[in-house]
């Protein structure tokens, strides 16, 4: 067994929005590809270039799709009964970024899709997210860390985005 440890940095973005409208955003500027079909293709690409337009197709403006999302605040309205907690985590991401990554780490695929959690608290609606350079930096491999940096930014200004 080998083991290797992970210090992981996590951002959050704090809107004044209400937490529908935050969700609403978010949903804009991604793109929702129908999963099945999406993978379908993938399984039929017969070389990297029609892979990438797939994908560019799949994405929103920001090069981004939704693969799936939890709504967690639901299981916890199930258990508190009469308080109406939000909490939504998406799985956000882009094939040809992981890819890229784990091309040469092959654990950054354990990390992409990236999660996004979006959750209310009394000062705001939290938009949170673990950045994919610190969950990479063990691995010391340069061009993996240099497709998370710009993953990063990606995740960041689509989140300050969705936050305004």
């Amino acid at each position: 067994m080998t083991s290797i440890e992970i210090t992981i940095r996590r951002i959050s973005i704090i809107s004044h929005r209400p937490f529908g409208e935050v969700i609403q955003k978010l949903e804009r500027a991604v793109g929702h590809p129908e999963m099945q079909a999406f993978h379908q293709g993938i399984l039929q690409a017969k070389n990297n270039t029609e892979l990438e337009r797939m994908v560019q197709e799949a994405t929103g403006p920001d090069g981004l799709m939704e693969f799936y999302r939890f709504d967690s605040g639901e299981v916890l309205r199930k258990w508190q009964h009469d308080e109406q907690p939000h909490l939504m985590r998406f799985l956000i991401g882009n094939p040809v970024i992981m890819r890229s990554m784990a091309k040469s780490v092959p654990d950054a695929a354990a990390y992409a899709p990236v999660t996004i959690l979006v959750h209310q608290r009394e000062d705001g609606v939290y938009l949170s997210y673990d950045l994919m350079e610190s969950l990479l930096a063990p691995y010391g491999d340069e061009p993996a860390l240099a497709f998370a940096k710009d993953l990063d930014i990606k995740v960041t200004q689509l989140l300050e985005k969705v936050a305004k």
